[in-house]
């Protein structure tokens, strides 16, 4: 599945105030809800930390891909956030996150959601990548750029 699939306008966000990875969750849990009919803000945050809970989604570098299966969830969606600052996601590299990528999949779709995780992974370990994302100043550049460096 291409990850730009995964993405529509309202659910890329830049410059957003996180303050906290719960806070963080809260909110992209909201605008996810908000553009998906089937399911609730509470639903999506249950999930997400649930996930959390078992252990960071914080991948290093500045990055963190938050995701989790949901009975609800009919099509995979993603929400792409460049937080304004920085915040504690108890990443693997103790690093604190401002690049995030939520990834919600069908509770049934196992491979499909590793194989997404995977591609995630791999594009945000490149360096020019991330660069490339973290120098936009507005949710229309942010999800430009993200059109053309998504194209996996």
């Amino acid at each position: 599945m291409p990850i730009l699939s995964l993405l529509s306008p309202e659910r890329v966000l830049q410059n957003i105030e996180g303050g906290s990875k719960k806070r963080i969750i809260e909110l992209v849990s909201k605008v996810i809800a908000e553009s998906n009919n089937d399911l609730s803000a509470e639903a999506v945050f249950s999930g997400l930390i649930g996930r959390e809970r078992l252990g960071s989604t914080g991948i290093g570098e500045g990055v963190a891909i938050p995701h989790c299966r949901l009975a609800n969830v009919k099509t995979a969606t993603g929400a792409l956030i460049y937080l304004s600052k920085p915040i504690d996601f108890d990443a693997i590299d103790n690093r604190p996150v401002d690049l995030l990528f939520f990834l919600l999949v069908p509770e049934e779709a196992c491979d499909d959601h590793l194989s997404t995780l995977g591609k995630l992974a791999e594009v945000f370990s490149q360096e020019e990548f991330r660069d490339k994302l973290r120098n936009t100043h507005s949710n229309q550049q942010l999800l430009d750029v993200a059109t053309q460096l998504f194209r996996i």
